[in-house]
């Protein structure tokens, strides 16, 4: 505890600092072989030789994407495919076995689908969400992709694994092309906010640039190509249908008809007809050598977000808003509805003579759909007209006479896992209280990444008030829910404010009054299967690793932040900061590469340096250090009580950390009453201490220090005090910050006041 001076204009000729890249860690649930979020796309992959099971591979918003191994009655996860940092929200096969995956992270991922989840390249080019794909049936190498910046892009995957490119990373398991060939090289990485943004910084290669089909002027959201890659179709919220030859990206035809966003399309293997279905809740039937719409089908009463077709194109099957999944004879005009589910349908997958469904639910779920014989299913005789208007089916459905499932229940549903919809931060800053899709309320410790209790079905809100603490801990971090599970972001310095007395934390063999700062041991934690590896593919860290220091050290310098070197190098790991191995969080973010990229925590191998991390994380781990932190300090004055006759102790401000204790006040407060000098004998009785003189107050003798050999023990007379904020008696545990919170409640400084008590 110090004086301070009294604050006042101060010129500030220091430049504006540079963003430093975020960390974030992604808290996975216990059984990661399930999704926690919607599944926006899925593919099928069909064996080969008839022993061998297909495959079903899922992309989901948890960024993930997921291959399952198919029987008769069962599904199982066999890949995990994370890399995407953010929604996965379309995904192809091309050849004989590569995915290929687009994401909002604005990258396209190509992976081995056999392999075990490794990504083998990563495509930079879009400057927004990629919102979808398409690929051609028989030209394995060429694929399209959009986006909401209203780009096209047209993909050579052999012409670009063949182009040597500047722009790699330094890592045997992802490469990284950017083929930025326009004058943007800054693109971002949007999240739910624009305080939960990433920055992914890309620079000008010669690596191999895409072909970009120029002509839309907004968004991007359904592609389609025919089987041989001479032809592709385009769809968005220009509500018109394009097309595109591929070859030169140039633009061939324009077809309107559509009222609304266009979400979806198909296209004949012969790239003859055209299949749309958008937002106006209608489909349309195109014949494009004639350039016009054939047929409109007002099949939903909502709008259509997803189409498959049988491979003779007789029959499409059709889903969207409306949580409805119908077929339709596209000759006869003739509809069915095959099911009813309780979520809106993302994406269709015709699989024999089932149909895998995705929706914004985390379960998949395979529905009978005769796609061999669909003919089969207008023999029930629950077939309806599909009208030429939009409004007839709307209207149908509100008069009551809306058509009867053919199925009631899947043959098969791999189940998901609840997202998360809500959270809260608790006063402490280090529980979050979460509920999920099913209404199930839990309490998760950020700092371990553990679930603590499971409440139930219980109100939020309520159990936020149950738990209320009247403590007052720094924002330390801050979340997001919207990968479906808790996204926890640190950012640089603020990660760094908020500390805790050992004791607070409970931890064993650490003086109790050492301060612990949370960001730094939560990264201790995080990083340290890193460590390790580090360690044993250099041997010592501190040797190894003084390139890596002396780059974070010229950052620091560089950007005018000076660095806090007096923290004690403590490696251990205790035990609030240790992270579940069995579910380790993920780890999201970018290093001078520029790439944000998305490692489980137990897969950092030690070979992860500048390129990959932020230096302001590395500068914590391997040098102990921390920037420069505001707002760590609490000015306050202390006064004695109204009608007290104590002495003033000061006329000025003093200033202390923000976590110091109301009995350290206390303990100040009585340095100053009491002299620290033995008393005679004349006043080892108890009687009034010097400082004190004219009062009538009783003491107690407290007796300090050891018994001298041959000499009578000395005391000190030690009155008992009081520290008061608003005439309220502050108890000794609670900090200064909690005080000018929940006790003072004003901006400007702290006034406490203090008295001695009597008659104790």
């Amino acid at each position: 505890m110090h004086r301070v001076g009294s604050s006042g204009n101060t010129a500030n000729n220091s430049t504006r600092p540079r963003k430093e890249k975020r960390l974030t860690y992604i808290l996975n649930d216990a059984d990661d072989t399930k999704h926690c979020a919607g599944i926006n796309c899925l593919v099928v992959l069909k064996s080969a030789v008839s022993d061998v099971s297909d495959y079903l591979f899922t992309g989901s918003r948890d960024g993930k994407l997921k291959r399952w191994s198919l029987g008769d009655d069962a599904a199982t996860c066999s890949a995990t495919f994370e890399s995407h940092v953010d929604w996965v929200n379309d995904v192809v096969l091309v050849g004989d076995g590569t995915l290929v995956s687009c994401s909002s992270d604005t990258t396209l991922k190509t992976w081995n689908a056999l392999s075990n989840g490794v990504c083998n390249r990563t495509h930079c080019q879009h400057s927004d969400y990629v919102t979808c794909l398409a690929a051609a049936e028989k030209n394995s190498n060429i694929i399209a992709s959009g986006g909401l910046g209203g780009e096209v892009f047209i993909w050579d995957l052999e012409a670009a694994l063949a182009s040597k490119c500047n722009d790699i990373m330094d890592d045997e398991n992802s490469n990284v092309i950017n083929g930025s060939g326009n004058s943007k090289s800054t693109t971002a990485l949007r999240s739910s906010s624009s305080s939960n943004s990433i920055s992914l910084h890309s620079t000008q290669t010669e690596g191999y640039i895409p072909i970009a089909a120029k002509g839309h002027k907004e968004s991007v959201y359904a592609l389609a190509m025919n089987e041989v890659g001479t032809l592709l179709v385009s769809g968005g919220t220009e509500k018109v249908v394009r097309l595109w030859d591929p070859r030169s990206g140039s633009k061939t035809l324009k077809l309107k008809g559509h009222t609304d966003n266009i979400r979806a399309l198909l296209l004949d293997p012969t790239g003859r007809f055209c299949i749309s279905g958008s937002s106006d809740s209608m489909i349309r039937l195109w014949d494009l050598g004639q350039q016009r719409c054939i047929h409109s089908y007002a099949v939903h009463t909502d709008s259509v977000w997803a189409l498959a077709s049988t491979p003779s194109f007789s029959h499409v099957y059709s889903g969207g808003r409306d949580f409805s999944l119908y077929i339709t004879d596209l000759q006869m005009r003739e509809s069915v509805l095959l099911c009813t589910g309780k979520h809106p349908i993302l994406q269709l997958a015709l699989h024999d003579d089932s149909i895998w469904v995705a929706s914004t639910d985390s379960s998949v779920h395979r529905w009978p759909a005769e796609g061999r014989n669909p003919q089969k299913i207008f023999e029930s005789g629950n077939s309806f007209l599909a009208g030429n208007l939009s409004f007839s089916r709307a209207r149908v459905s509100l008069e009551g006479s809306t058509p009867v499932p053919a199925y009631k229940e899947p043959t098969l549903t791999i189940p998901g896992i609840p997202a998360i919809i809500q959270h809260e931060v608790l006063n402490n800053k280090r529980h979050v209280l979460t509920k999920d899709s099913s209404g199930s309320v839990k309490l998760c410790e950020i700092t371990k990444g553990v679930v603590i209790e499971d409440f139930g079905k219980v109100s939020l809100e309520e159990k936020k008030e149950e738990l209320f603490e009247m403590v007052n801990i720094p924002a330390w971090f801050t979340v997001d829910t919207r990968l479906g599970s808790l996204s926890v972001h640190l950012d640089t310095p603020q990660c760094f404010s908020a500390e805790m007395y050992s004791a607070d934390l409970n931890i064993l063999g650490k003086p109790e009054e050492d301060k612990v700062n949370l960001a730094r041991e939560t990264l201790k934690g995080l990083f340290a299967q890193w460590l390790i590896e580090q360690k044993k593919r250099t041997g010592s860290p501190a040797s190894a690793n003084g390139d890596l220091k002396d780059i974070a050290t010229k950052c620091h310098a560089h950007s005018g932040v000076e660095v806090d070197g007096s923290s004690e190098n403590d490696a251990m790991v205790y035990p609030p900061f240790e992270f579940s191995v069995i579910s380790p969080p993920s780890i999201v973010t970018e290093g001078t590469h520029g790439v944000p990229w998305r490692k489980k925590m137990t897969d950092l191998d030690g070979t992860e340096d500048e390129k990959d991390l932020p230096l302001w994380c590395l500068d914590c781990l391997l040098n102990n250090r921390l920037p420069p932190r505001e707002n760590t300090k609490c000015s306050f004055f202390l006064h004695p009580c109204d009608g007290s006759i104590a002495q003033i102790l000061t006329q000025g401000k003093l200033s202390a950390p923000r976590i110091l204790r109301v009995h350290k006040v206390v303990t100040y407060v009585l340095e100053k009453l009491v002299l620290d000098k033995p008393l005679d004998n004349g006043n080892a009785d108890g009687n009034v201490a010097p400082g004190l003189a004219g009062s009538q107050i009783q003491h107690q003798a407290v007796r300090e220090g050891p018994t001298r050999s041959g000499s009578k023990s000395w005391q000190k007379i030690r009155p008992s005090i009081e520290i008061l904020c608003n005439n309220q008696i502050l108890p000794p545990e609670m900090s200064l910050a909690t005080v000018k919170t929940y006790i003072w409640k004003r901006q400007d400084d702290l006034v406490l006041n203090y008295r001695v008590v009597q008659g104790r």
